[in-house]
């Protein structure tokens, strides 16, 4: 099939628009500049120009598409909440496009709208969430009630793996070398799922393969959940510096915008995941990622 994928680019757009190619698909990759155009030609995929605010190309491309995955967001924390909206106008305006056809649409999300007690499941649902990000979801729930295929691939706060440079990790061993020391928030036993970028992008590929069933929730999950501990401990030893423990109004001047983040509890099963779509995570461990120096000898 031929899929319109935006974020086709980015750090696990790339990924997905190369498991695409390899496994028989066409590509149809949202680019906003000449370097995104080139660099989607040189994959093996056709370029559409446009961006995630000119709606008029995002419906363009989806009509022109068999299926679309959603894997655009505008990453400016300074507005998250504003991106947040713009990314459910997104959502509404591809869902017209595919208002009356037999194409599936795939959209991201996060499980870590979910920081909870206990283990977050694929059946988690909050509309009232208080948490932004909720108005993805929300516009997908919107969007399938008007009868368009849609489904949900809520990723891991930590997509990890060779060329993430603006996720988790680096950006905690960024803030981790300009304050000279790494950082948990009291005991640091809140818990981050991960999944490496390539088991995301073969997750996106079977779940448009595989017999579509609208409404559903994908997690992108390999690891349910990895001490904050362990990741700051290791930090502080590649580092050769202290290992501090904050308490939340410490962690709010340590680290920034980050703090809700560096504090968050998202246990996640991905079971029911793996057994609808047979996906067996096979690529390197958050851990191992770290401990192979896929991040220190580039993260500045």
């Amino acid at each position: 099939m031929k899929v319109f994928v935006t974020g086709a680019t980015g750090f696990v757009g790339t990924a997905v628009v190369q498991e695409l190619l390899a496994n028989g698909h066409q590509v149809l990759g949202l680019a906003r500049s000449q370097e995104s155009v080139n660099k989607l030609i040189a994959a093996g995929a056709e370029a559409h120009r446009g961006d995630l605010n000119d709606f008029e190309s995002l419906k363009s491309g989806a009509i022109a598409s068999d299926a679309v995955i959603h894997l655009g967001f505008v990453h400016d924390f300074t507005r998250f909440e504003e991106m947040c909206k713009l990314d459910g106008k997104v959502i509404e305006t591809i869902g017209e496009a595919l208002l009356g056809t037999d194409k599936s649409f795939l959209i991201t999300s996060g499980t870590a709208l979910f920081s909870k007690d206990g283990i977050t499941t694929e059946k988690d649902l909050s509309a009232n969430n208080p948490h932004p990000r909720i108005a993805t979801e929300n516009a997908a729930d919107a969007v399938a009630a008007k009868g368009v295929k849609v489904a949900v691939v809520r990723l891991s706060p930590s997509v990890h793996g060779k060329g993430d440079v603006i996720g988790f990790v680096p950006t905690s061993i960024n803030i981790a070398k300009e304050k000279r020391k790494a950082a948990i928030i009291n005991d640091g036993s809140n818990f981050w799922p991960a999944v490496h970028r390539l088991d995301a992008a073969k997750l996106y590929r079977l779940a448009l393969e595989k017999p579509f069933i609208s409404g559903t929730r994908y997690h992108a999950v390999a690891e349910q959940g990895i001490p904050f501990k362990d990741i700051a401990t290791f930090i502080a030893e590649k580092l050769q510096i202290p290992l501090v423990s904050l308490t939340n109004d410490e962690a709010a001047e340590h680290f920034g915008w980050f703090a809700h983040f560096a504090k968050l509890s998202n246990l996640t099963s991905s079971e029911a995941t793996k057994a609808t779509l047979d996906w067996n995570p096979q690529h390197p461990t958050l851990m191992e990622d770290l401990q192979n120096d896929v991040y220190f000898s580039k993260v500045k």
